[in-house]
């Protein structure tokens, strides 16, 4: 009967593979949300209410991006002979389907509200995976030093203590309240791990999502993600001790470990845009990509702009919408790609370096800068021989910047948790200046490991100047911004003198003498880099200071 069962099992695959290769899927973008049934003033419908508290608390609108695409062209688009519906993107407006004919594209390239259509097709993945790109995880025989008082954490204590969270759990600060969303490629065996019985106790994992072949099921996939989440939240007295182990989870699986399929990026989106809609405060990925199998399609260094790649264009959006995204690096360093893949290039999120146990760059780690300059990473943690579980619950070391990756998302959960009144953007900036190499950060560890007990006493103490009612004030216009602001006084009788920018470390970085047209003055600031400022105007009448980011 087993043997009959086996070759049953067999034979399906192989019909299975074969109707896999006949399809070929097509990404197809649509050029408007027109006619669609929802509206920006009733969010409830497509939001859940902790997504539209995030937004609220961090003033963050809601735009168009956040509509669901409009019902009637996805079903003129499955209405075609042919083709089959995977699934729908609303930050990038538009659909992957799945085709039997080519010729079809034709009929769906003729809708008056489909912009393109872009195969979707095979490619080489740099995913980040235990016994592939990471080292080996070795058996839980050998403990790192550790001292009386440290004993709860077993052999995680140092990768905890490098980013001095350990001060945060002393203070009561270990992820209650946040939600961490990991996306990866299956946490095999999560559900029985008796070092995840205190999650699963509490009802930590608050849902499981499978954007590769559909369902809720994820626990008989990859084991990667099960040893990512390890790094968070597993627990076992004396044995390990997750960076955030009171946080909460949703568990995605977008990758499929099995294939090497550029509909994984795309998976990725779709996973993005679940997190944002259910209120996830904290998307971690320790995925990465690169090149592809027909060469001519690679990605190349110079598509590490954050804009060529639909991901990385996802993580900026997950960025813009309020959660504090993290991403793997990479494994590359000293390879024929040494440098951050996609979606690590992506701005205004954290991609993450590895370093070890002295707090060395590790030789792996892949680098910066971006094509278009920008640092990256933009903070790194332990990385090299980083401690975390197996599937049957036993411990040992595993490296690779796919450790790195949650074990700094944990802390920043706790961080986050401790000062709920930042926003993800000035999360990351307060980081990067209690890092280690603030001053001088550089392509192979950004700003360095980041302090979560400290706060520079210049973002503690420098707020916006308060005035009495009709004293003196200005408007900024647009805030975040993106290259220039406008600048509206309340009244001519101010008269500007002069704008300082000052960062978070206190220094004045620009001092601008505007031209005054009436109660407006524009500033460029086009040279400044992503990241909170502070814009101090000097007038006739007195000084004023307010916050402002640099998107």
């Amino acid at each position: 009967m087993n043997k009959i069962k086996t070759i049953t099992l067999s034979l399906c695959l192989t019909i299975l593979a074969v109707n896999i290769q006949s399809q070929t899927k097509y990404w197809v973008k649509f050029t408007n949300k027109n006619g669609t049934p929802y509206t920006i003033g009733n969010p409830s419908a497509f939001l859940t209410n902790k997504s539209i508290l995030r937004r609220t608390t961090y003033n963050i609108p809601i735009d168009q991006t956040d509509l669901p695409v409009t019902p009637a062209y996805v079903s003129q688009v499955a209405s075609v002979s042919g083709v089959t519906l995977t699934y729908v993107s609303k930050w990038i407006n538009g659909v992957v389907i799945s085709i039997t004919n080519t010729n079809v594209i034709n009929t769906i390239n003729s809708f008056s509200f489909v912009s393109s259509s872009v195969p979707v097709n095979r490619y080489k993945l740099d995913i980040i995976k235990l016994g592939e790109f990471d080292a080996t995880l070795s058996s839980a025989n050998k403990t790192s030093a550790i001292n009386t008082s440290s004993t709860y954490y077993g052999g995680s204590y140092w990768q905890n203590k490098q980013l001095n969270v350990d001060c945060l759990h002393s203070q009561g600060y270990r992820g209650q309240g946040m939600t961490i969303a990991i996306l990866d490629a299956g946490f095999n065996n999560v559900d029985l791990n008796p070092l995840f019985d205190s999650l699963r106790n509490r009802g930590g994992i608050l849902g499981t999502r499978d954007f590769v072949t559909g369902g809720n099921s994820v626990y008989e996939d990859d084991q990667h993600g099960q040893a990512v989440l390890s790094c968070i939240a597993a627990i076992k007295p004396n044995v390990i001790c997750g960076s955030a182990p009171r946080a909460d989870f949703w568990l995605l699986r977008t990758e499929d470990a099995a294939t090497e399929k550029i509909i994984e990026e795309y998976n990725w989106v779709r996973g993005a845009e679940f997190a944002d809609s259910v209120g996830v405060d904290i998307l971690t990925t320790s995925l990465g990509y690169t090149t592809f199998d027909i060469v001519s399609q690679n990605h190349t260094f110079a598509d590490l702009t954050g804009k060529v790649s639909k991901m990385s264009i996802a993580a900026t959006m997950a960025a813009r919408k309020g959660m504090f995204v993290l991403n793997a690096a990479g494994n590359g360093g000293g390879s024929s790609w040494p440098k951050v893949g996609i979606p690590a290039d992506a701005d205004s999120i954290c991609t993450v370096g590895a370093i070890d146990s002295l707090y060395n760059v590790a030789g792996f780690s892949s680098v910066g800068p971006t094509a278009d300059g920008r640092i990256k990473p933009e903070l790194v943690a332990r990385g090299a021989n980083s401690w975390v579980s197996s599937p049957n619950g036993s411990v040992g070391y595993g490296s690779g910047t796919s450790f790195a990756t949650p074990i700094l998302a944990g802390a920043v959960a706790c961080f986050w948790q401790a000062h709920k009144t930042y926003n993800n953007i000035k999360v990351l900036d307060t980081l990067k200046h209690t890092a280690s190499f603030s001053l001088t950060p550089n392509n192979s560890r950004g700003w360095g490991t980041p302090n979560m007990c400290l706060i520079p006493a210049i973002i503690a103490g420098l707020n916006e100047t308060k005035s009495s009612e009709n004293d003196l004030n200005f408007k900024v216009m647009p805030n975040p911004f993106s290259s220039f602001v406008k600048i509206e006084l309340s009244s001519l009788k101010y008269s500007a003198v002069n704008v300082q920018i000052i960062n978070t470390l206190g220094a004045v970085i620009k001092t601008i003498n505007p031209t005054l047209i009436g109660y407006n003055f524009e500033c460029d600031l086009s040279d400044l880099t992503g990241g909170i400022y502070f814009m101090k105007i000097s007038t006739m009448q007195g000084v004023v200071t307010k916050k402002v980011i640099r998107q």
